[in-house]
């Protein structure tokens, strides 16, 4: 959430280009084992399926009937403590209940019983059961099997049946999803290129373990491991599911949005995405959710991994180094990248999630914002006291300072009367505007005296609540109604809503903010059902706790679905819709720039990095961020250096920045 005027200057700085691509991806040419050989040995020795005694070293290059080296098979509970996977991720239990599962309880040392994160006290031993593979064919674009399951886990709900279609889509690009093959589950309307033919040749080859089910993908020539999905029992309940991984390597970046260094920790490290209005600090869900991952390896070459999953989820980082995937909902659809530089990795992700737009020429200017701007006149002296100052200044903006009570589309005739006559001004000296535009749409006035909310509610477009109602939240304006952009009409309404803005005060671009959505009060003005959608039996360590803190009822509906499954796609949505109405209104490359983000937001949007504090040490982070937003979704980026709540920032840390 923004800070109020009295507790939050903003200085807005640069809008810039950050062309900071990362990594080239490594994969090799595609294997698949012959069924009776299809068990497979894992390197390092610290994984969760025991090797077979008796099988042959490894060799330089894998080849069908390739096994590993012998091992000593590991006792029921005696695996190494940097390779145990947490058997209680869902809750804090005793050594009964952790028993009961079937699964090893060995303490730690010191500390409380089931703290958050850590080496687990409890955890799966090799023998837990997971999916067996059955039924492996070829197919055009590479190979399907079905996986089935004996035995429940602790979730309720299992899909006791799965299908798994894994596809040879590029030379450097594998792809594959299990799903339920009999029940229709949400999956994120991303458009991703779709192959009819598996890759001539590839990077990498693939090795399937029947039982438990693992897949193994190897770099050629090499042999080096880039995916191994046997060290942890595979998990698909209706809202739970994990999928776990070896890494190669501990030097991993990605996982964004989150603040701390651009290497991530696998000390027993957390990160959690759902997007949530929060200002930034260290391990909590920020504004966007990137479940992407780029490893640099040893020797140099790099590889990247996409779960293209929207649901709200926990990635845990473990010293092994492995990793884990814990989603809510949805479906496991992977993609590997190999690189073999961080930049064709980066290049590589691209091709899937969609290139960044390009942005107008003017964007990449001297930009000026704060909140607090108050009126037309204040907004024209500061921009003649930067002519004046002969500091440049190509592009002005404004807060909701400009609004008529804080109304979308609207201004206040009184601070703001001449405010297009200003905005023609800027014009007129070379200079572009560009003003602040919130999702939430004010629902508290008498019928006919606000036209957005009018319209939108003859034209059905607002989230809706259990009972087909819109749901009503609480965001600046007071009581809000809040825009469903995965409705086709929608998108009409908001193009129209722009363009009869646009008509009034000729603004050039959109700063579109509050859309994770935020809402100042949880879920509703009157609460959330009481159903599994609210009180999912695993929550991924959000910040409050619960699914619906800072924002609206996971169990509201969309259009396209429940917002359990699009929160996280609300700021990326808004992006499109604002993105596609600037190209109608005015006929040139948009600017957007948004805090909400999803992986392929750069397709129509930049990002702005939120509610940062007014010092130096949140100053430092500006470059890995950039870096990270270029790698992972965006090249245009817009830093505040002076955006959060801390008095007296010093006039050279107020500077403009630049990544």
């Amino acid at each position: 959430m923004r800070w109020p005027p009295c507790s939050r200057p903003l200085l807005g700085v640069c809008a810039l280009i950050s062309l900071a691509l990362l990594g080239h991806v490594l994969l090799h040419d595609f294997l698949v084992v012959p069924r009776e050989l299809r068990s497979f040995s894992q390197e390092p020795e610290e994984m969760y399926k025991a090797r077979r005694p008796g099988a042959s070293s490894p060799g330089p290059q894998p080849g069908p009937g390739h096994r590993g080296s012998p091992s000593a098979v590991p006792t029921r509970c005696d695996l190494p403590p940097n390779s145990r996977f947490d058997c209680a991720p869902d809750k804090a239990i005793t050594q009964e209940q952790c028993e009961a599962r079937g699964c090893c309880y060995v303490p730690a040392g010191p500390g409380p019983l089931g703290a958050q994160m850590g080496q687990p006290w409890c955890f799966f031993p090799p023998s837990y059961p997971s999916y067996r593979l059955e039924n492996l064919t070829t197919t055009e674009t590479g190979y399907t099997a079905t996986l089935t399951r004996a035995t429940p886990t602790f979730f309720p709900k299992d899909v006791m049946t799965l299908r798994l279609d894994v596809l040879l889509e590029t030379e450097s690009r594998l792809h594959f999803t299990i799903k339920d093959p009999n029940n229709r589950r949400y999956e994120v309307p991303l458009e991703t290129p779709r192959v009819r033919s598996r890759a001539p040749s590839t990077l990498y080859s693939v090795e399937f373990s029947d039982e438990p089910f693992g897949v193994v993908v190897r770099r050629k020539p090499a042999g080096r491991v880039l995916l191994n999905t046997t060290v942890a029992p595979l998990f698909f309940a209706d809202q739970f599911l994990q999928l776990s991984t070896s890494l190669p390597s501990q030097h991993i970046t990605g996982l964004a949005e989150h603040l701390g260094s651009l290497m991530l920790s696998t000390n027993w490290t957390k990160a959690t995405l759902w997007n949530r209005d929060i200002a930034p600090a260290p391990d909590l869900n920020l504004y966007g959710s990137h479940p992407f991952y780029l490893v640099l390896e040893d020797g140099g070459s790099a590889h990247g991994v996409f779960l293209l999953n929207s649901n709200a989820m926990d990635v845990v980082l473990q010293p092994s180094p492995a990793l884990s995937w814990r989603s809510t909902g949805g479906i496991l659809d992977v993609y590997l990248f190999l690189g073999p530089e961080p930049k064709s990795v980066v290049r590589q992700y691209l091709d899937v999630v969609g290139y960044p737009f390009m942005p107008p020429y003017w964007a990449l200017g001297f930009h000026l914002c704060r909140w607090g701007y108050s009126s037309t006149a204040i907004t024209r002296q500061v921009v003649e006291n930067m002519t004046t100052a002969r500091f440049p200044l190509d592009v002005q903006w404004n807060d909701l300072d400009y609004m008529d009570a804080r109304r979308d589309f609207t201004f206040n005739k009184d601070s703001f009367g001449d405010f297009p006559a200003m905005v023609r001004e800027l014009h007129q000296g070379g200079r572009r505007y560009v003003m602040i535009v919130d999702p939430a749409i004010s629902s508290s006035g008498p019928p006919g005296t606000y036209r957005p909310y009018d319209e939108g509610l003859r034209r059905g477009v607002f989230v809706t609540n259990e009972t087909g109602q819109p749901l009503i939240g609480k965001v600046w304006p007071g009581l809000t109604a809040f825009p469903d952009f995965t409705n086709p009409e929608a998108l009409d309404w908001w193009q129209d809503m722009v363009a009869e803005f646009h008509a009034q005060v000729p603004f050039d671009g959109m700063w579109i903010d509050m859309n994770e959505p935020s809402n100042f009060v949880r879920g509703s003005v009157d609460g959330c059902p009481d159903s599994d959608l609210e009180n999912p039996p695993y929550v991924p360590g959000v910040v409050g706790g619960m699914l619906q803190a800072a924002t609206i009822c996971a169990s509201s509906r969309q259009f396209l679905s429940t917002h359990y499954d699009l929160h996280n796609l609300y700021g990326l949505t808004e992006a499109l819709a604002s993105h596609r109405a600037l190209v109608k209104v005015r006929g040139t490359r948009p600017f957007v720039i948004s805090r909400s983000t999803f992986a392929g937001h750069g397709r129509y949007a930049g990002h702005w990095t939120g509610d940062v504090w007014s010092n130096w040490e949140q100053l430092s982070y500006s470059p890995w961020w950039g870096l990270t937003s270029a790698a992972s979704w965006a090249t245009l980026r817009r830093s505040f250096a002076c955006a959060g709540p801390s008095w007296g920032p010093s006039t050279l840390s107020c500077g403009t920045t630049t990544t």
